[in-house]
């Protein structure tokens, strides 16, 4: 079966997708960007849940519902804090991906969306987060895969020509 890979500028929390991604802190239990916008979107349920996972490390995922959200489940994961470049930053990007579609096998689900991990607050520069993550899924795909479709969700239209200008 082929996947069907695309970018989008949307609102990630109003996608109607099995399963969104979620760019978390070691926390779990909400912050800025799209973390604080997944949590609002799905409500108080979501953070009880993430309260029992224990928090998560950098470049591992974790799995909630999706509780309030259009899409049935969230994969958690934690992207690194961008310092340059010389410290782990891109296996530990890709980790995310591989991480987080690893959960979504495991689920057998259709549909997945990740945001753009690491590149707010973070400060990962989109040009190299987009690269690293077209480069980690296209390697996920190489074998057989349940998903039927996989959306980069984009919240600015300068993020979204970074994957775009790549995907082309």
């Amino acid at each position: 079966m082929s996947v069907k890979i695309s970018a989008v500028q949307a609102d990630i929390t109003k996608l109607k997708v099995d399963a969104i991604v979620n760019a978390a802190n070691t926390s779990l239990l909400g912050g800025s960007g799209v973390d604080g916008a997944i949590h609002r979107a799905a409500g108080p349920d979501l953070v009880h849940e993430c309260r029992l996972l224990g928090g998560c490390k950098i470049g591992e995922a974790k799995l909630t519902a999706g509780y309030l959200l259009p899409a049935k489940h969230i994969i958690h994961t934690v992207g690194p804090v961008w310092r340059g470049g010389e410290y782990g930053e891109p296996d530990l990007l890709a980790s995310c991906y591989r991480n987080s579609l690893q959960i979504a096998e495991n689920l057998a689900i259709d549909s997945v969306a990740f945001p753009c991990i690491s590149t707010g607050i973070f400060g990962y520069p989109i040009e190299l987060a987009a690269q690293t993550a077209i480069q980690a899924v296209a390697e996920h795909f190489t074998t057989k895969s349940n998903l039927s479709e996989l959306i980069f969700c984009c919240f600015s239209a300068t993020d979204l020509e970074a994957y775009l200008n790549l995907l082309m």
